[in-house]
């Protein structure tokens, strides 16, 4: 009751900033941006970002043993559904995961890869990350070094890079050592981890093999790379000038600052009030940063509505089929 509580303050905190953020921006210059891109230009987002979770897919397939895998699409779809889940429900990112997992369960994996696999995912996705916020940082203090009001994000984000590294190394040993624990945390999800392959075994499987980590971290940091390429996709649409390399390092700050921001539902306010005080350090005005943010969250909607009604249509399929045999 808490954390659901909990998480209802964070949405409407954000709610709130959002709002308030777009009043003292200005309405009118900020739509008047986002009405530049129009309908063709949020096609174009939509259509890139179906590429980039083509990448992200990819990451995910590649931690498994062959024998494990399961074709492509499904680890598409479940790519997918786990990004919309996060971006445009009110639940955590860990509800995304936890739905990516099912699905895949759904398509005969067994529970324990499934469950371990994605957790894998999402350790291998926070080292690209790094490497994402290191290189961000490096051009963003070449670019705004000497700009006053800098110092204090170039000194959150190192010390968040500086941070990061020893929190992926706990959260690798607490998958491979507290196995017994997550898999009794993942039996609450999953009822199917009861039978076959143990966390344990799965979850080993995955870390004893460098090169198919090595692998996802790789399509990892590429996926991010493309995600910096989708805003300098967006800052074009909506009319701001800004070179490839800075917008790369623009969203690679503002993705820190999502992931930080992790308890606030889809990064509401969180998202709009960092690109409207990033954007300004690359030389571009508040209200084109907030464009952008909305533009985004209007190709998260466009793509994530298709998917999460997948999600449910498998779900709603899987529950007549035990419902017929009953």
């Amino acid at each position: 009751m808490h954390m659901k509580l909990g998480v209802v303050l964070a949405l409407a905190a954000g709610v709130v900033a959002a709002v308030y953020l777009v009043w003292s921006v200005g309405f009118d210059s900020i739509f008047a941006a986002v009405a530049r891109a129009g309908i063709g230009g949020l096609l174009l987002l939509c259509a890139f970002y179906l590429v980039v979770f083509v990448v992200l897919a990819a990451a995910w397939m590649s931690l498994l043993p062959p024998a494990e895998r399961r074709p492509a699409p499904a680890f598409y779809m479940g790519r997918m559904v786990r990004d919309s889940i996060a971006e445009i429900s009110p639940f955590s990112p860990v509800g995304g995961m936890v739905a990516a997992a099912r699905l895949m369960i759904l398509r005969g994996m067994d529970a324990a890869h499934a469950a371990a696999s994605v957790a894998a995912d999402a350790t291998t996705e926070a080292m690209a990350q790094m490497a994402f916020l290191a290189f961000g940082l490096a051009v963003g203090y070449a670019h705004f070094r000497n700009l006053e009001g800098s110092g204090p994000v170039t000194m959150a984000m190192l010390a968040v890079l500086v941070l990061a590294g020893p929190g992926i190394a706990l959260l690798i040993v607490l998958q491979k050592r507290g196995a017994g624990l997550a898999e009794k945390i993942a039996g609450r999800f999953f009822p199917e981890m009861k039978q076959g392959v143990s966390f344990r075994a799965a979850i080993d499987a995955i870390y004893d093999s460098p090169r198919r980590l090595a692998i996802s971290s790789a399509l990892h940091l590429v996926s991010w790379f493309g995600a910096g390429v989708a805003t300098w996709i967006s800052f074009l649409l909506v009319g701001g000038k800004i070179t490839l390399l800075n917008a790369i390092a623009l969203e690679a700050l503002l993705s820190t600052l999502r992931s930080i921001a992790a308890p606030v539902p889809a990064a509401i306010g969180v998202q709009e009030w960092g690109y409207a005080l990033l954007a300004p350090l690359f030389g571009l005005p508040a209200e084109m940063g907030v464009a952008v943010s909305l533009l985004k969250r209007a190709r998260e909607i466009v793509i994530g509505v298709p998917a999460l009604l997948y999600w449910q249509g498998v779900e709603g399929r899987k529950a007549f089929a035990e419902g017929v045999n009953d």
